[in-house]
């Protein structure tokens, strides 16, 4: 192992070698029995890093596993629809991930020798710097450090780098050269997975476990951990959105995002009111309201029980560029509808008392 001693942000000097050494120590101890980790395979880690984007572990598994089921390979993966693609990855989000995941394997599978290092794999859909050192050290082993918000705490706690950061693209870019001189380079990929994991599960965001980290002893920020690292405050968009539940002789009526949709194309949702339905509105049930958080937005949504009538649709289509469709409710099951939806309209459904014109 390397047995420099590096200074970072005019800190103390941290050891390489040792800190190299406690951490893959402890990841082979410690390490989550994931399923790309079980039977590695190229493949395994692309679909792995994919759905990790933006998404916690505990909420990928079950995704990960069926999507194995389907698509084993990449060559199965290129043979699908992108509306089967993105029905599998209903409830993750993001689901320019599918489509981008599908891209791929059909570049993959035309090609006749594979993406070898991160700067390949960074030409290929869907693959930024960050997936690209995490798919080539990790499959292919080349020494490319992986910086993403698990790496950026743990180094920036290590070093107490007291630098005030914009925002997590900035922080990964000066966090990086760090990472590259703590990089093992005789195992990048267990180094970087030793790190990520480091993040995930001890030097968490809240709550660090630093009596059971194997670097407090050479993390110069371990007296105050939730200090770093230290980001410029958001501004929270707040929205507020009126959406309408609209049933009529066994089906249900949803707007279908369009095909330009930068994050919903072809997903289905409750339709959004119109500014000229507040006579409806009123007339209608207030069923809910629903609270969630999307990037810097925080979005507040009122659900109204609204009955149908000849000039309904006209009133919806009027404000919105998607499309209007009716869904037979034994068919809600067969079209992809985002996560949220998903879940508000089955337990909307589960009422059918409040949500059935009386």
């Amino acid at each position: 192992m390397c047995t420099a001693q590096v200074r970072s942000g005019g800190r103390e000097k941290i050891q390489v070698a040792a800190i190299q050494e406690a951490l893959l120590a402890w990841f082979e101890a410690n390490q989550r029995q994931l399923p790309w980790r079980t039977a590695p395979s190229l493949y395994k880690t692309v679909v792995s890093e994919f759905m990790l984007q933006q998404t916690q572990v505990d909420t990928a598994l079950p995704y990960f596993e069926r999507w194995l089921r389907l698509w084993p390979d990449f060559t199965s993966l290129a043979t699908a629809t992108e509306d089967e693609v993105v029905k599998a990855w209903e409830g993750l989000g993001y689901y320019n991930r599918a489509r981008n995941l599908r891209k791929l394997a059909e570049c993959l599978a035309a090609m006749p020798e594979l993406p070898s290092t991160a700067a390949a794999w960074q030409t290929m859909p869907g693959v930024g710097p960050y997936t690209a050192a995490a798919i080539s050290s990790i499959a292919c082993g080349t020494q490319d450090a992986v910086v993403d918000g698990n790496v950026v705490r743990v180094l920036s706690r290590l070093t107490a780098d007291a630098r005030l950061f914009s925002d997590n693209g900035a922080a990964v870019k000066a966090i990086a050269p760090l990472a590259r001189i703590l990089l093992y380079e005789k195992n990048p990929g267990a180094h970087n997975q030793a790190v990520m994991e480091l993040g995930a599960l001890v030097c968490r965001r809240q709550n660090p476990l630093c009596t059971v980290c194997p670097l407090v002893s050479y993390c110069a920020g371990a007296a105050s951990p939730e200090t770093f690292p230290k980001f410029v405050p958001r501004v929270v968009e707040k929205l507020f959105l009126n959406r309408i539940l609209v049933l009529h002789e066994g089906k249900i009526l949803l707007q279908r995002h369009a095909a330009a949709s930068r994050r919903l194309s072809g997903l289905h949702e409750l339709p959004l009111a119109a500014s000229g339905m507040e006579t409806r509105l009123k007339a209608g049930i207030l069923l809910g309201t629903k609270r969630r958080a999307i990037s810097n937005q925080s979005i507040e949504e009122k659900i109204f029980r609204v009955n149908w009538d000849l000039g309904l649709e006209a009133a919806i289509q009027s404000e919105i560029t998607h499309t209007l469709v009716w869904v037979p409710l034994e068919n809600l099951a067969d079209i992809t509808l985002s996560g949220p939806h998903r879940k508000w309209i089955t337990q909307l459904l589960q009422n059918r008392n409040r949500v059935l014109p009386g």
